[in-house]
């Protein structure tokens, strides 16, 4: 009779969505495995052609000639096969030079192996012209790997200084959280971060700047970091009767917890902590549930003096980092000659 037993809401059997979902989740994996094989082998074969050519031309002295005519021939033989430009099978011979020991890219300083296939083969061309440095190279395949980086999303994060920014800003995270948390939070947390996305409009108040960031939210996302989760806008909390609004409120899915961001359109001055550490406290009293981790502070002003914001921390016992936001450069010359909204 169990089985007989319908749901009111799906009119189907009761367990049958867990089941479905137990179902569509073996398809998910299955895909993600094909596609991660289909990969492995696309550039297992492009590396062994790129091996092959490298091995004629330094052994029997060929040119480039033998690269346009094999281009021709492969392409005869494989017309639907679009990967045997002359182009493709110059990228084919300097990914073989590029990485003798593949499949695993070695960073000796480090004693790291990267496994090359973790990242698609346009991923690989790209990085050939924008980062030379193998041990930089071997960064941003790992951090490509682990945010899901698309091949346009991993070149913008290379041309705004990625890994200069990650796990930079001023912070006392080491003082206030628990050794994993506290290195997770570094990690997930960027100085500076890049605003380019809101263009050359000269924004003067914290208002237009979070309606900005707002309604490029995917943007606003993508810069923050994978993890983040966006809440709302001037969120709203009443302490004691008086109603206060935070710039923007989010919630970091590794962190378990709300991070508060308070915005300025400023340089940094230390009075900001004050205001951040006291957001922080309502929210843990009023928003943070016995799951939740205690909530962090991230402060974000136009520029800023790292002695002056390590000073300000000293003492502060809610976590928090503090950092600046970059846009595009005309926007910070005009933003720089014009007076406050104060």
């Amino acid at each position: 009779m169990k089985d007989l037993i319908v749901s009111k809401d799906e009119r189907m059997p009761l367990g049958y969505t867990a089941w479905r979902d137990d179902i569509e989740q073996l398809i998910s994996v299955s895909k993600l495995r094909t596609a991660i094989s289909v990969n492995s082998s696309m550039l297992d074969l492009y590396w062994h052609i790129g091996q092959s050519i490298l091995q004629q031309q330094k052994e029997k002295g060929w040119g480039h000639k033998i690269i346009v005519q094999l281009s021709k021939d492969l392409s005869s033989r494989f017309p639907d096969d679009r990967g045997f430009s002359e182009r493709n099978l110059g990228y084919m011979k300097r990914f073989a030079l590029e990485y003798p020991d593949f499949p695993i890219l070695q960073v000796p300083l480090a004693k790291l192996k990267i496994p090359l296939t973790q990242i698609t083969w346009y991923h690989h061309i790209s990085l050939f012209s924008k980062v030379k440095d193998m041990a930089e190279r071997a960064y941003y395949i790992c951090e490509t790997t682990k945010n899901g980086w698309s091949r346009d999303v991993m070149l913008h994060q290379i041309e705004c200084g990625y890994i200069n920014a990650k796990g930079h800003a001023i912070n006392n995270f080491a003082q206030t959280m628990p050794p994993l948390q506290s290195n997770l939070a570094r990690d997930i947390f960027k100085d500076p971060y890049n605003f380019s996305f809101l263009g050359t409009v000269a924004l003067q108040s914290e208002l237009e700047i979070e309606k900005s960031l707002t309604n490029k939210l995917t943007d606003f996302l993508l810069e923050m970091g994978r993890g983040f989760a966006y809440i709302g806008r001037q969120y709203r909390i009443n302490v004691d009767g008086d109603d206060y609004y935070i710039d923007i409120l989010m919630y970091h899915l590794k962190l378990h917890c709300y991070v508060v961001v308070e915005l300025k359109a400023v340089e940094f001055k230390p009075e900001y902590v004050s205001k951040l550490n006291f957001y922080i406290s309502a929210v843990d009293e009023y928003l943070k549930s016995p799951e939740d981790k205690p909530s962090v502070g991230l402060l974000l002003c136009r520029t800023k003096s790292d002695k002056k914001a390590e000073f300000s921390l000293r003492g502060i016992a809610q976590p928090m980092g503090i950092a600046a936001y970059e846009t595009e450069q005309l926007f910070r010359e005009v933003a720089s000659a014009l007076p406050q909204m104060e």
